[in-house]
């Protein structure tokens, strides 16, 4: 049987499709631009049939239908790898679990530990050979389908083609049913316009660079403004080792500051893992032989990482304590985001030769509930807070007012040099916290 012949025997409709699902099944969603929107529907429509099927995703991008089909959760139970904002709104409303997950693990533990009976992905055409590519979210997608019993393909018209690199795609012998969907274009990123403390923030990162350097850029508006501000430096011949492919990489590219060829690995390509962004970073990556796509557990391995010189990673936080611990996905109890790739691109940089990590916040914040000021220095992260970066993997903690390298540091040390970068209103408050958990010494810096 040729390849069409097989397409063609396997073509269902989306309510054909996922009659496969039973109760008490694990059902995968895949990631951000490969959740399948006709599959999800039809799947929605069985809930009075189901009970005791749980369902997987990662960054959710738009509202999904079982959800809004079960919101008491008769029937679905919903779990995410990281969230998006509208994740974060479903999380708050107890309708989503999340799952806590060390980025670079992610293909193993769908390998090694995790359960897969139905795997559903949207996906571009199949190629002339018989392959479905995955897209902008390679990631873990080759080890869910490895695992799943049933893999069901949505095929999407309007998704980019993205070469790899390795374990970007899936070929019609490995798949159960294809469903032919509606084809809804990409969801775009919005981006943000930079604050002056953004713009004061980029500026101290971009001082640490060097020509050649390698990027690491995670998601949100600091690397963003990073990265547009390094379009209009002197720095040249940079490359690009990341999980997420951002707007950013497409503004370097077009500025000629992007060329890779100074990486001693994937020389001459950039690679990465997933991508949302523009409807311009969708047209750069398809198809282009200088981006490579790979899976998590390759770009985000520490010592893949350090295999090139100048690693500098970019990512953001949302609070940071006086011992250097780094939480970028809680508000206390509340999960916003999830640990993602920081800690892994934090410790490959670090390994890198020259290598650099920074973790990137504004100084201060508005309580949305007072309209009160708040330092994003604390004395120790409120019960319940994440860890995200431990205090003894520190990377580089930048606020508006300078940069605190914390490696090798001791407590009193990391206490002293955090402070230095808080806002100067909470430094003698942030002393005093000091001295009472016997983290402070007396000496000539400016803040005591």
């Amino acid at each position: 049987m040729n390849v069409m012949d097989d397409y063609d025997a396997k073509k269902r409709t989306a309510e054909q499709a996922v009659q496969v699902v039973r109760s008490g099944d694990w059902v995968e969603y895949t990631f951000g631009h490969g959740i399948p929107q006709s599959l999800d529907r039809a799947l929605a429509a069985r809930k009075s049939e189901l009970r005791d099927v749980k369902i997987r995703w990662m960054l959710a991008l738009r509202p999904l239908a079982v959800v809004s089909a079960d919101p008491k959760q008769d029937a679905f139970t919903f779990m995410c790898w990281h969230f998006s904002g509208l994740d974060r709104r479903l999380c708050d409303e107890g309708l989503v679990h999340y799952i806590p997950l060390l980025y670079r693990n992610k293909p193993r533990h769908y390998r090694e530990s995790l359960e897969v009976d139905v795997c559903m992905l949207a996906a571009p055409p199949m190629d002339k050979h018989g392959y479905f590519n995955f897209s902008l979210y390679n990631s873990s997608t080759r080890a869910m389908v490895e695992k799943a019993t049933t893999v069901i393909v949505e095929v999407n018209e309007k998704l980019p083609v993205c070469l790899g690199g390795r374990e970007e795609c899936v070929h019609i012998s490995e798949v159960d049913f294809v469903v032919e969907g509606e084809s809804p274009d990409p969801v775009e990123l919005p981006r943000l316009a930079p604050t002056d403390v953004d713009r004061t923030i980029a500026g101290l990162v971009v001082e640490q660079m060097q020509d050649g350097s390698t990027l690491q850029f995670g998601i949100g508006g600091m690397p963003d403004t990073i990265g547009r501000m390094i379009c209009d430096s002197d720095l040249k011949d940079l490359g690009m080792h990341t999980e997420m492919l951002v707007d950013a990489y497409l503004d370097l590219h077009e500025s000629g500051k992007l060329t890779n060829r100074c990486k001693n690995i994937d020389r001459g390509k950039g690679a990465f893992a997933f991508s949302i962004g523009g409807k311009g970073l969708y047209e750069w990556a398809d198809r282009n032989p200088g981006l490579a796509s790979y899976p998590v557990d390759y770009t985000n391995d520490p010592a893949v990482i350090a295999a090139n010189d100048n690693v500098v990673a970019i990512n953001n936080c949302v609070e940071v304590d006086l011992f250097g611990q780094v939480n970028s996905e809680s508000s206390g109890l509340r999960q916003i985001s999830g640990t993602g790739g920081q800690l892994d691109f934090t410790t490959g940089a670090y390994m890198s030769r020259g290598g650099k990590a920074f973790v990137c916040m504004s100084s201060t914040y508005t309580d949305k509930k007072t309209g009160e000021m708040r330092s994003r220095v604390v004395p120790t992260l409120d019960v319940g807070s994440i860890v995200t970066g431990p205090r003894s993997q520190s990377p580089y903690i930048v606020t508006e007012y300078g940069i605190a390298n914390l490696h090798g540091r001791s407590t009193w040390e990391r206490a002293e040099r955090v402070i230095a970068i808080a806002h100067p209103q909470f430094r003698d408050a942030l002393v005093r916290d000091a001295q009472r958990m016997g983290v402070w010494r007396r000496s000539n810096k400016a803040c005591r």
